[in-house]
């Protein structure tokens, strides 16, 4: 099996973007990166992607979540993982680990890309829009989409709401 290079992330971003929530585990799975909970991993540790190279997988890529998280906060460690695999394919080496505050050794320029792309992925602007003026309540909103309240804050500052 090889790494799905040949697949546009753009592109599998966008198939999955037509129906909310998005589904992470899905844009994963059709880029064919491969995740997987990880239960002994620190708690001030959310996510990290690793490069991996073996018979089987040539140049591909792995992601790991913490398992003790929130089911929200884990969607979003794991768009955050895709983010920085389609942004920064190329930096990644052995491992890149973000903490709890969304900070790995690519520095802040680079997180913040991910945070960025991450939200994009899970709270898609015009979805967000249409959304926005029938929801009852933030909390309401947030649990559509499937994200925290504080991912779904940013967002809608993000996009003049």
């Amino acid at each position: 099996m090889t790494q799905k290079d040949q697949v546009n992330p753009s592109d599998v971003i966008a198939s999955h973007q037509r129906s909310v929530p998005v589904d992470p585990f899905k844009i994963a799975k059709d880029l064919g990166i491969a995740v997987f909970f990880d239960y002994g991993m620190d708690k001030n540790i959310a996510g990290k992607i690793k490069r991996v190279k073996s018979k089987e997988i040539i140049d591909g890529f792995q992601i790991f979540i913490n398992a003790k998280d929130a089911p929200s906060r884990q969607r979003f460690t794991l768009a955050h993982e895709i983010a920085h695999y389609v942004l920064h394919r190329d930096l990644i080496g052995d491992e890149v680990v973000d903490s709890a505050l969304y900070r790995s050794p690519l520095g802040d320029q680079l997180e913040t890309q991910a945070n960025r792309l991450a939200a994009e992925i899970l709270l898609p602007a015009q979805a967000v829009r249409a959304q926005v003026s029938v929801a009852t309540s933030l909390g309401a909103l947030a649990e559509y989409f499937k994200v925290s309240e504080a991912a779904l804050r940013i967002r809608l500052q993000e996009i003049g709401l």
